[in-house]
C-alpha cells in the first residue's frame, strides 16, 4: 500500500481554488509501468510520482498521457519537498532541469515556453466573455482564453480546456500561464478557473517563473497491488 498527498495548487489569497495534485514522495513504490494506470484511476488533472527527492527527480502523469513538464505539478512538489523532507534548488523533469525558489512559504519554478504541449492561447474582449465559455473554442482541443482584468497591473482572467490530455477543463494551469507569460513577455497576475491565482514572469535566458500558494488537503493510501 502506497500513500499519497493530496494538495491544492495555485491557491487563491484565502486558500480557495486550487488544482488539485496527488504527490506520491515514494515514487519508487509505484512501478513505471503502474503509474499511468494509477493517475488514471485518481482522475485528477496530474499526478507525480518522486523518485528522488534529494535530487529533485520526478514524474508527472495525466489521466492520459506522460507530461515532460508541467507547471502545477512542479510547483506542488517543490513546496511539499520543503514541508515534508527539505527545500530543492532544481527539479529533474523529462524536458529538463527547473529551478526552484521559495519566498514567503510559496514555491516558484521556472520553465521554458517551448516546454509544455502547445496550447493556443486566444485572447477574447472581456472577462466576462472568458466566463461565458461553455467549453474551448471550436477547433480547439488544448486552448487557453483570457481577457485582461487589468492590463497596467498585468491582471488576466483565463480559463484552459485540455481537452487533448483527457482533461474537459483545468482550475489551474502553470504550463499553459509560462507560455503566455513568454508570449506577452511582462510579469502577469492570472485568476484562472474557481479561484485559482498565478504569478507569472520572464526570468530572463528564455526562461519563465510561476509560482503560487500550495494547500495540503489531505494524506491518503493508496491500496492496489500493481
Amino acid at each position: 500500500m502506497s500513500r499519497f498527498h493530496l494538495l491544492r495548487v495555485f491557491c487563491g489569497d484565502d486558500g480557495s481554488g486550487g488544482n488539485p495534485l496527488a504527490v506520491f514522495l515514494h515514487g519508487e513504490d509505484v512501478p513505471t509501468e503502474a503509474r499511468q494506470r494509477v493517475a488514471a484511476d485518481l482522475g485528477l488533472s496530474e499526478t507525480v510520482f518522486v523518485d528522488d527527492a534529494a535530487r529533485g527527480e520526478i514524474r508527472i502523469f495525466t489521466p492520459a498521457v506522460e507530461l515532460e513538464f508541467a507547471g502545477h505539478p512542479a510547483v506542488g512538489t517543490s513546496w511539499l519537498l520543503a514541508e515534508e523532507r527539505s527545500p530543492v534548488e532544481t527539479l529533474r523533469l523529462l524536458a529538463g532541469d527547473v529551478a526552484v525558489r521559495y519566498e514567503r512559504g510559496n514555491a516558484f519554478v521556472a520553465g521554458r515556453p517551448e516546454w509544455p504541449p502547445h496550447y493556443d492561447w486566444v485572447q477574447l474582449g472581456s472577462p466576462e466573455e472568458v466566463d461565458a465559455l461553455a467549453g474551448p473554442p471550436d477547433g480547439h482541443d488544448l486552448a487557453g482564453v483570457w481577457a485582461w482584468i487589468n492590463e497596467t497591473e498585468g491582471i488576466v482572467r483565463s480559463r484552459v480546456f485540455p481537452v487533448r490530455l483527457g482533461i474537459a477543463e483545468d482550475e489551474a494551469t502553470g504550463s499553459a500561464s509560462v507560455r503566455l507569460g513568454g508570449l506577452l513577455g511582462r510579469p502577469l497576475d492570472i485568476r484562472q478557473g474557481k479561484g485559482s491565482r498565478m504569478l507569472v514572469r520572464p526570468v530572463g535566458g528564455g526562461y519563465v517563473e510561476v509560482g503560487g500558494r500550495t494547500v495540503l488537503d489531505d494524506l491518503r493510501e493508496y491500496a492496489s497491488d500493481f
